[in-house]
């Protein structure tokens, strides 16, 4: 599994310099806004650098839910909120677009015999390549 850069618990350290409070924010239907506000390493607010807003949403699908999240260009609170609709559509068609992407990958897929499952040849590494991979109608063959 890849790890970032550091985040290994030996090389763990922390950006100082790059502290934000988080807060998030509701409609408590669909919407959610995390505002990531930048602070001092005292807590205090840091105005020489933006806030960061964060869409946060779920796609019910026919697997279950899936975490949706996206960056909102945005100064306010207000005009995050605003914006959050086309995030959310703009989140979507990259995830659309991921997913297509995946299955062209996966459908290019070159199958090598001595790099499938079960031994190499379909069915398992029987002959014949029915189900169960035996011969079909050959006694003893399963």
């Amino acid at each position: 599994m890849a790890t970032r850069p550091g985040s290994s618990a030996d090389a763990m350290t922390v950006d100082l310099d790059n502290l934000h409070r988080e807060e998030v924010f509701s409609d408590l239907r669909a919407a959610s806004v995390r505002m990531l506000t930048p602070v001092d390493a005292n807590g205090q607010p840091d105005p020489t650098r933006p806030r960061l807003f964060i869409g946060d949403t779920q796609l019910m699908t026919q697997m279950g839910p899936i975490p949706v999240q996206f960056e909102l260009e945005a100064e306010t609170l207000a005009e995050a909120f605003a914006k959050f609709p086309d995030g959310v559509k703009a989140a979507i068609e990259r995830l659309s677009e991921r997913a297509r992407e995946m299955a062209r990958d996966e459908a290019s897929r070159i199958v090598v015999p001595g790099k499938m499952p079960g031994g190499g040849l379909p069915g398992g590494g029987g002959l014949g390549g029915g189900l169960g991979g035996g011969l079909a109608g050959i006694p003893g063959s399963r």
